[in-house]
């Protein structure tokens, strides 16, 4: 195993930790618009990222899965489960119980201040996981270039600008957010 291999290891984990986080991020925060459109699209580029860091590593010599872990990521909300949810209610209804409670508290819950809180914690968490990302990004970069290995330099020139913009987004939001929300405490 090469230091390549571990930091596509690292790499495929942080992305894979990565979209789960924004997908949990968007089902909690629901009734901030933004949040939950943008965090869904930005967890649709981190599972791009994981199934292209595993063909990466099948090109090393390495095996790592080329879908999302089910474990490590909440689901998408564009997805639909692909089975039996309770949350969803009987096939044909408009959503099942638990969905409609979710919601109404989520509403509910939109309306005081531990919300714009945890909001910041959760932003917070997701600008620390995309700044982990693209460290690793950088290195995967640097040791690409030292090795002259084309493959992997194509790779990060094409994902990592994607992480920095997770990370502009992240930033950007807490800039936007804390003012509001520690000044209304």
């Amino acid at each position: 195993m090469n230091g390549n291999t571990l930091v596509l290891r690292a790499l495929h984990r942080g992305e894979n930790r990565l979209a789960g986080q924004l997908i949990t991020v968007a089902q909690r925060h629901r009734t901030e618009h933004e949040v939950f459109h943008v965090a869904t699209d930005l967890a649709r580029w981190s599972r791009e990222h994981v199934g292209l860091l595993a063909e990466a590593a099948k090109d090393q010599g390495t095996d790592l899965d080329e879908l999302p872990h089910e474990a490590d990521r909440a689901p998408d909300p564009s997805e639909g489960s692909g089975g039996f949810d309770p949350s969803e209610g009987p096939k044909g209804s408009d959503g099942g119980v638990l969905a409609t409670v979710r919601e109404k508290a989520a509403e509910i819950m939109g309306r005081r201040p531990e919300p714009g809180l945890l909001l910041l914690r959760d932003l917070r968490d997701l600008h620390l996981a995309a700044t982990e990302n693209s460290l690793y990004w950088e290195m995967l970069a640097q040791a690409a270039q030292a090795g002259r290995d084309d493959a992997l330099l194509a790779l990060v020139s094409s994902c990592h600008p994607q992480t920095l913009r997770q990370l502009r987004w992240s930033n950007t939001m807490i800039k936007n957010l804390s003012p509001q929300i520690l000044t209304s405490l």
